[in-house]
C-alpha cells in the first residue's frame, strides 16, 4: 500500500519536472510574441486618469485571463479534431493586428486640421463620456490580447507537440505558459504606468533632495517620454506579428524574397497585409453607410 502510494508521488513528481523543463523551452520560443504583447498592451493601458489606471489595467488583466480560459480549450478540441483551422484563426488574427498598426499610421500620416461638417462630426464623436471612452479602449485592448494570446498558446502547444509529450503535459505547460504570459505582462505594464507615482512619492519622502530626490524627478519626467516610445514600439510590433503570422503561416510566402532579412519580410508583409484589410474595412463600412441611406 505504501510503495504504492510512493509510486504515484514518484510519477507526480517526474510529470512535474517534464512540466518545468518543457514550460522553460515554451518560455523561451514565446519570448519573442511575449516582448511585443507588452509594447502593445503598455501603450493600450496607458493614457487614463491617474486614479483611473490600476482599474483599467485590471479590467484588461481579467479579460486576459478571461481569453486564455476560452483560448485553451478551443485550440486543444481544434488540434485534436482538425489541426489545421488553428492556422486559419491566425492569419485571421494577423489581418486584425496588422490592420489596427496600419490604422494608427495612416492616422497619424494624414491627420490634418478639419474644418466644416467634419468638426460637427468630431464634437458629437467627442461627446461621449469618459466611461464610454474607457471601455471601449477596454475592449480594444482585450481584443487584441485575444489575438496575441491565440499565437502564444499555439507556439507553447507547438513546443510540446514536437517533443511527443503526454497529453496531461500537453495541457499543463500550455496552461502555465499562457499563465506566466498573463501574470508577467501585466505585472510589468503595471509597473510602467506607475512609475509617476513612485516617482512623487521618492520626492516626498525624500524631501526632493539627495539621489532619492533626483530618481523620484528622473521617474516623473520619463514616463510621458516612455508612454510615446511605447506607442510607436507597440505599433510597429502589431505589424510585425502580423508579418510574422503571415510569413510562417500561409504556405505561398515561405520561400518568398530568399535575400530578405526575415525582419523586413514581416514589416513588408505586415503594411501590406494592414493596408489590404484598411482598404476591405472602408469599402465595407461605405458600401452599409450608402445601404442605410437608400
Amino acid at each position: 500500500m505504501a510503495s504504492g502510494f510512493f509510486a504515484i508521488l514518484d510519477d507526480i513528481a517526474a510529470l512535474m519536472d517534464d512540466v518545468a523543463v518543457t514550460s522553460k523551452v515554451a518560455t523561451q520560443k514565446t519570448a519573442g510574441i511575449l516582448g511585443d504583447d507588452l509594447a502593445v498592451n503598455a501603450e493600450k493601458a496607458t493614457g487614463f486618469l491617474s486614479s483611473r489606471e490600476i482599474p483599467v489595467l485590471w479590467a484588461i488583466t481579467k479579460g486576459s485571463f478571461i481569453n486564455k480560459l476560452i483560448i485553451l480549450p478551443v485550440v486543444f478540441l481544434l488540434n485534436w479534431l482538425y489541426a489545421p483551422a488553428i492556422n486559419y484563426v491566425l492569419i485571421l488574427g494577423g489581418f486584425y493586428l496588422a490592420f489596427e498598426g496600419v490604422e494608427k499610421i495612416i492616422e497619424f500620416l494624414f491627420h490634418r486640421d478639419k474644418k466644416g461638417h467634419e468638426v460637427i462630426e468630431e464634437m458629437v464623436e467627442d461627446e461621449k463620456s469618459s466611461e464610454e471612452i474607457e471601455k471601449e479602449k477596454v475592449k480594444s485592448a482585450i481584443t487584441t490580447d485575444f489575438i496575441l494570446s491565440i499565437e502564444i498558446v499555439i507556439i507553447a502547444l507547438g513546443t510540446v507537440l514536437e517533443e511527443s509529450h503526454p497529453f496531461i503535459t500537453q495541457i499543463l505547460v500550455t496552461s502555465l505558459v499562457a499563465f506566466i504570459a498573463t501574470v508577467g505582462v501585466y505585472g510589468i505594464v503595471a509597473l510602467i504606468v506607475r512609475m509617476d507615482d513612485a516617482g512623487f512619492k521618492l520626492i516626498k519622502k525624500s524631501n526632493d533632495k539627495g539621489f532619492f530626490g533626483g530618481l523620484g524627478h528622473l521617474l516623473v519626467k520619463a514616463l510621458p517620454i516612455v508612454i510615446k516610445i511605447l506607442g510607436v514600439v507597440g505599433t510597429i510590433a502589431l505589424i510585425m506579428v502580423a508579418g510574422e503570422i503571415f510569413l510562417h503561416r500561409i504556405e505561398f510566402f515561405h520561400g518568398l524574397l530568399p535575400t530578405w532579412p526575415e525582419v523586413l519580410k514581416k514589416l513588408m508583409l505586415g503594411v501590406v497585409g494592414g493596408l489590404a484589410a484598411v482598404a476591405v474595412f472602408t469599402l465595407g463600412k461605405g458600401i452599409y453607410s450608402l445601404a442605410i441611406k437608400k
